[in-house]
């Protein structure tokens, strides 16, 4: 028997790979539903898509139980087979999360209790000899090994998205921003720069804008959203062979950055990154920070981030330092691999992270999808988002249906 058809119109505000995974699923799942992307730069992939490092998370760091924790181990095995299916990179290097000083030790065993909870598939503890085995330039006390733990080209897993939305009779427009989007009794007609659209559900996966665009589809002001600048060194000569695969620290569970780790790409580089600096910008990736006097001004009304500010100075303070200094940022890098000095790295681009915080200055950790009178809108989706992207995707489908 034929799938049933769906002559429902959807609108997808938000061109990057989630954007695009909730496309394509809404044309697989609902036969007939037209779809339409919007999306306000001249290419897909033009924000935090195409500025992270590509890793594909196994579950290591993420609250047992949590969206996060449910949707990266499913959204890690989609992404796998999707790379398979469609001939895209897909590189198993594994990571070691290394513990390099006593005062770790309590945060390690947490976090390898959390990583076990979520079934990280080949997760092991081990020893300093078995560190130099896996990444001989490396050094620790003790290491979690994540063998699955791999590397893709998000970017060109976007491109392949939206070929198939395309192909299913699924528009994407790009140069197309998002200016409106009012009540047509059931409906809603979303209008943008160029032309109008009237949709029966819109679902705004706008990313860095995730707050903005919110509030124009369904007028919740929390929580908002700030961004926060994250900056890569590029290993330049021999040394970029130093690291086989990712070499990350242990984090700190009051923040959810992985703090400064090396990362392998899938195009042979190494990097080294990112940190975490209060972005003045928010779609600012250039070498040096840059000032947009909106997102500052949207950042510093916000009650939210004082009181984050309040709490969490030191650590920003320590932040800044790193990014004014390349000898200060190396010096994190250099307790987990102490070969890669200044003279062997240059300063890269940036990505710049959509951090949700609420009114009470709480860093939302958990993805946050809100759905609700023909609105679909996801207001927190920070790393393991891409990872998680094809089982996010699934997830938003299913609130659409329910809807």
């Amino acid at each position: 028997m034929p799938a049933p058809t769906n002559e429902q119109t959807v609108g997808v505000v938000g061109g990057g790979i989630l954007g695009l995974a909730v496309a394509r699923e809404l044309t697989r799942r609902r036969p007939g539903t037209k779809v339409v992307v919007l999306e306000k730069e001249d290419r897909l992939a033009a924000h935090q898509t195409g500025h992270n490092s590509g890793v594909v998370h196994a579950g290591i760091y993420y609250r047992p139980g949590s969206l996060k924790a449910e949707l990266c181990a499913r959204g890690r095995a989609l992404i796998r087979d999707y790379c398979l299916e469609h001939d895209l990179p897909y590189v198993e290097c594994g990571k070691l999360v290394v513990a390099v000083d006593p005062a770790e030790m309590g945060r390690f065993d947490l976090l390898e209790r959390t990583a076990t909870e979520n079934g990280v598939p080949g997760l092991r503890r081990i020893g300093p000899d078995e560190i130099r085995d896996i990444e001989p330039h490396a050094t620790g006390i003790a290491a979690l090994h994540s063998p699955r733990t791999a590397i893709t080209d998000y970017p060109a897993i976007t491109r392949q998205l939206a070929k198939e939305v395309e192909e299913a009779g699924g528009a994407v427009l790009l140069s197309t921003t998002v200016t409106g989007v009012t009540a047509r009794g059931t409906r809603r007609e979303i209008v943008t720069t160029t032309g109008n659209h009237t949709v029966d559900h819109v679902v705004v996966c706008a990313g860095l804008q995730a707050d903005r665009l919110g509030r124009l589809v369904d007028g919740q002001q929390e929580p908002r959203i700030v961004p926060f600048r994250g900056e890569y060194l590029t290993v330049t000569g021999p040394k970029r062979d130093l690291v086989r695969g990712m070499v990350y620290p242990v984090p700190d569970p009051r923040y959810p950055f992985l703090g400064v780790h090396f990362t392998r790409r899938v195009g042979g580089g190494l990097e080294i990154g990112p940190n975490a600096v209060l972005a003045l910008d928010r779609e600012g990736y250039g070498v040096r920070p840059h000032l947009n006097l909106k997102d500052a001004a949207a950042t510093l009304a916000h009650p939210g981030f004082w009181r984050m500010a309040r709490t969490h100075w030191r650590t920003g303070v320590r932040e800044v330092r790193g990014s004014a200094s390349k000898r200060a940022y190396l010096r994190a890098a250099q307790r987990y691999v102490p070969e890669i000095g200044p003279a062997d790295v240059t300063r890269a681009g940036a990505g710049v992270r959509a951090q949700a915080v609420a009114r009470d200055g709480s860093l939302l950790d958990d993805f946050a999808i809100v759905s609700g009178g023909g609105v679909t809108s996801v207001r927190n989706a920070p790393s393991p988002a891409a990872t998680s992207s094809l089982a996010i995707a699934a997830y938003v489908v299913d609130r659409i249906s329910a809807d």
